[in-house]
């Protein structure tokens, strides 16, 4: 986050007044001005990078606060790059013990000072006066402070990157937007989401009804989330959250089938019908890397909802001949093997009370398996 304090480093120090009036929010640009510090902050994505580029004001403390998050995590700063590494390892569940959200930070305004810190305390200064311990940190919250001084509505912009698999990884994904301008940034995104929203064309309706529209396709087709990554050959690769393994193959996350399978993935399967195949290969590695196909995958396994709606999205995109038979003898089996088996640690994934409703075609209410209902059905 630009600051034009530096000081001001927690998240409640560095907050900032907003208002939506003061804000663009498009599916390949946001823009937003954080009024307690007179900076003008934007941003422009890429699949796994984006380019920011921040305006400030005249101000001999302005900086970046890079944080990393508490409950573990790691931060270092690399002043003849004008970069800051590092990773988090902040998560709400259904990743294995090995997990690590690692990313790489750059600038293109030589970084005059910076300041590294575990929590609030001061692990490191250095600003040509002083050096304390080092210039990296890893404890329960790693944060990094870069600072320099700005004129007036000078930009600074900043390249950042993130991946599941390393360091290294998370420098091949920065490549994404390294060496182009923010604009060009920009510009790639717009013509991807003009490409997205493109495939299907309305008539007839009214301006709202249009916005209506692809405001809806534009959310419907933020889930699933890309998991995997591209090494420097070009390999197709994934971290696993369900052995914790780096593996070759797509892999998507971030979708519970209770939700989608009666209407978003038929919608893929009709309109991107690529997208939805490589999803079906990244459910086939699912089941490769643990014998059970997820019902709610947030990274990995969650415990959420009930029934094997996986088997409905397996069908459907077998149906539409998206699978080939060698992914399907794979899919097929772990669908087979989830009517038997109830997963170990979650609940929700298999089908619990299995062995009631393959004997008697029904889950008793009173046989301690919960939602026995909505279970049968």
């Amino acid at each position: 986050m630009p600051v034009k304090d530096a000081s001001k480093v927690d998240e409640e120090a560095r907050a900032s007044w907003f208002s939506h009036k003061s804000e663009t929010a498009k599916p390949y640009y946001y823009q937003v001005y954080l009024a307690d510090h007179d900076i003008n902050a934007e941003l422009a994505p890429s699949d796994r990078a984006a380019a920011f580029r921040f305006t400030f004001p005249e101000s001999e403390t302005s900086g970046i606060v890079i944080d990393a998050y508490d409950k573990g995590s790691y931060i270092k700063v690399i002043p003849e790059e004008n970069a800051v590494v590092g990773y988090t390892t902040r998560n709400s569940g259904g990743v294995p013990e090995n997990f690590r959200n690692w990313f790489v930070v750059k600038f293109d305004k030589p970084l005059e000072s910076f300041t590294v810190y575990d929590g609030k305390s001061v692990v490191m200064v250095q600003d040509g006066k002083s050096m304390v311990q080092s210039d990296e940190v890893e404890g329960n919250h790693a944060v990094a402070v870069v600072k320099f001084r700005t004129q007036r509505d000078e930009q600074v912009n900043v390249i950042a990157a993130s991946s599941f698999i390393s360091e290294a990884q998370a420098y091949t994904n920065l490549k994404e937007v390294e060496g182009k301008s923010f604009d060009a940034v920009k510009d790639e995104a717009e013509a991807l989401w003009n490409d997205v929203l493109g495939r299907i064309k309305v008539s007839g309706g009214t301006l709202d009804q249009y916005r209506t529209f692809y405001s809806c396709l534009y959310r419907s087709v933020l889930f699933p989330r890309k998991f995997y990554e591209i090494d420097e050959s070009g390999k197709i690769l994934h971290y696993s959250p369900y052995n914790g393994e780096v593996r070759e193959g797509y892999l998507y996350t971030d979708t519970g089938f209770w939700d989608t399978f009666r209407a978003l993935f038929p919608l893929l399967n009709l309109v991107y019908p690529s997208i939805n195949e490589e999803i079906q290969q990244g459910l086939a590695n699912v089941a490769r890397e643990n014998e059970f196909l997820p019902e709610w995958a947030s990274p990995g396994h969650r415990d959420c909802m009930v029934g094997n709606n996986s088997a409905s999205v397996v069908a459907d995109a077998y149906m539409k001949g998206l699978i080939s038979d060698s992914d399907m003898d794979t899919l097929y089996s772990a669908i087979v093997y989830g009517t038997e088996h109830v997963h170990p640690q979650v609940r929700s994934t298999g089908r619990l009370g299995h062995e009631h409703y393959n004997t008697l075609g029904y889950v008793p209410y009173n046989v301690g398996v919960n939602e026995n209902v909505a279970r049968t059905l």
